[in-house]
């Protein structure tokens, strides 16, 4: 009953103009998710983001790669910010409980519920969409993408989209796995080629197979371009504060 009236109530948003006081109700369904995604994730640290399919499941390469980045990404220190699902998503979470490391998930409601997966220090669950990519984005220092669908897809170019713009400055988005993103990266040749982005729009994203050079690119362009410094040099679940703020970027 309780997904049902979640999903009517999505619906209603999104079907064109409604009553004054259904909007205002809204509105007030939208803030409060707001408040419990920033009272839940205020104090987790600097992030970074793993997108990924929900589908691929442990023996799976991508699936194992995603394992790969999540340890890589808690032993640099951040804290690694998932949608909290299954799949990749639970593979970068449990990469990084493995080493010690911080793990997060940020999940949606769905007319079928999409359980939050096992290996998340702290975890909140979303009414709406937006409000989530919002979270996703504003605790993050990178993102890192790996093989997805439609979802995965949708937050890959929502990240570039708002780094084309300039909202978001020399923020690394690490595209994981040549192969599967080759047929994106012919599509990005074609727009250049009908004018309809910048070819510099194409160096906005790292695709690579190389773990070495994501962890570079994290260093470069989220460590030492936001100014992140150790607040407390230890092996377990180190901290981060920021040395400057700036770069199109006010972290609390």
């Amino acid at each position: 009953m309780t997904h049902r009236l979640f999903r009517d109530s999505d619906r209603a948003l999104l079907s064109g103009p409604q009553r004054r006081l259904r909007n205002l109700a809204t509105l007030g369904k939208v803030s409060a998710d707001f408040i419990r995604g920033f009272r839940a994730l205020h104090f987790v640290g600097p992030c970074v983001t793993v997108f990924g399919s929900a589908r691929l499941k442990e023996g799976n390469r991508h699936y194992e790669m995603a394992r790969q980045v999540g340890s890589m990404i808690a032993k640099l220190g951040f804290t690694v910010m998932t949608g909290g699902g299954p799949g990749i998503m639970e593979a970068a979470n449990r990469g990084a409980l493995e080493v010690g490391g911080r793990s997060v998930g940020c999940n949606i409601e769905l007319p079928f519920e999409q359980k939050h997966n096992d290996y998340l220090d702290r975890h909140v669950t979303m009414r709406y969409f937006f409000v989530r990519k919002v979270l996703l984005v504003k605790y993050s220092y990178a993102f890192v993408v790996m093989p997805g669908g439609a979802g995965t897809m949708d937050e890959l170019f929502e990240a570039l989209t708002l780094m084309q713009t300039g909202k978001l400055s020399n923020f690394p988005i690490i595209v994981m796995g040549t192969e599967f993103w080759k047929p994106m990266r012919e599509m990005v040749n074609t727009m250049i080629k009908v004018g309809t982005i910048s070819p510099e729009d194409r160096e906005l994203v790292i695709l690579t197979d190389s773990l070495q050079e994501a962890e570079e690119a994290l260093r470069q362009r989220a460590i030492k371009s936001y100014g992140l410094q150790r607040a407390v040099d230890r092996p377990a679940k180190p901290k981060w504060v920021l040395r400057e703020r700036g770069i199109n970027r006010d972290k609390d």
